[in-house]
């Protein structure tokens, strides 16, 4: 049997998870929208990969990381949970060593990860505006009618974007309409809506921060070509994507996932019921929301509590 390691990213808006073997290679990768339900997507990634993994591979090793990761990290008995500062930059500097600064930028959240001899040295993730994010731009793409999968391509053909207010969501909106109302072109609206997402991430999330070339650009907006243009017009470099940019955070997992004890993992998740609960601890001031997961109504987790009092409570 060839051993392989589970990757799950459990975001806000998508979970991405890949399978790789010891030489980190991928196996086999699912992206799809987490909907507000961690539990029901993740169900739907392992039952994918129950039904197309080969019978001579063996998953001797999980990790997970993004929002939900404690959550997912439980019910996978998971060897390894880890922020995703570590896991993207482990994955991306397994496939770039070079790399000295990652733009990341998804659905609702957004990152920038700065490299040095293949150490992090530096990150910052956005506030909980947002603008520029993957969300904002199909909000946008909506109100103009256009599906934002082709967003990249019509900015292209602008010659003079638009300028539009880059400082958060309701700026942004109000300008995009008014511009519109003043009989801007459309593809010059878009294009500018493209470069405001830009100048949002540098004026936000990168603020104070030196941004060192070799540059990769990450994410689910890292799909959208008119972006990836206006970082390059805006920096004045080339900003490196890659096809598998997405699972970046769920390949780093999987690698952090080799270095662990192996475990039996098997891939019957949809045979068991998972449900979350919570309670308030008032066995201090801090008062603490302790979070429960049950399997089967039984509980195999918890977590939440900032003192070791917060242990005696049950749900």
């Amino acid at each position: 049997m060839k051993k392989a390691y589970l990757g799950v990213d459990i975001g806000s808006i998508s979970t991405k998870a890949v399978i790789i073997d010891s030489d980190n290679n991928i196996l086999l990768s699912k992206y799809i929208w987490t909907e507000g339900n961690p539990i029901k997507a993740v169900k739907e990634i392992i039952n994918y990969f129950k039904e197309n993994i080969s019978d001579d591979i063996k998953v001797v090793g999980v990790g997970t990381t993004g929002s939900a990761r404690r959550l997912i990290g439980s019910i996978l008995n998971a060897s390894i949970i880890k922020n995703e500062i570590t896991a993207h930059a482990i994955g991306t500097l397994s496939l770039y060593p070079d790399i000295r600064t990652i733009i990341e930028i998804g659905g609702q959240d957004s990152k920038i990860i700065l490299i040095e001899n293949g150490i992090v040295t530096d990150y910052a993730m956005n506030s909980l505006c947002a603008a520029g994010t993957g969300a904002f731009l199909s909000s946008q793409a909506k109100r103009l009618g256009i599906d934002v999968n082709n967003f990249g391509n019509i900015a292209l053909t602008s010659n003079n974007p638009t300028p539009i207010a880059a400082r958060c969501t309701v700026f942004a909106e109000s300008d995009l309409v008014h511009k519109a109302q003043m009989g801007y072109n459309k593809n010059d609206i878009i294009a500018g809506l493209c470069r405001s997402v830009a100048l949002n991430y540098l004026n936000n999330v990168a603020k104070g921060k030196t941004i060192n070339s070799p540059i990769i650009f990450q994410g689910g907006v890292s799909k959208n070509i008119g972006v990836v243009k206006s970082f390059e017009d805006i920096l004045n470099t080339k900003i490196i994507t890659d096809k598998n940019g997405h699972l970046m955070g769920a390949l780093g997992v999987a690698i952090l996932a080799k270095d662990k004890k192996e475990i039996e993992f098997n891939f019957d998740i949809n045979n068991y019921e998972y449900n979350t609960s919570s309670k308030f601890c008032n066995n201090c001031p801090n008062n603490c929301e302790v979070i429960f997961i049950k399997k089967n109504n039984e509980i195999i987790d918890h977590w939440g509590n900032r003192c070791p009092r917060g242990e005696k409570i049950n749900n």
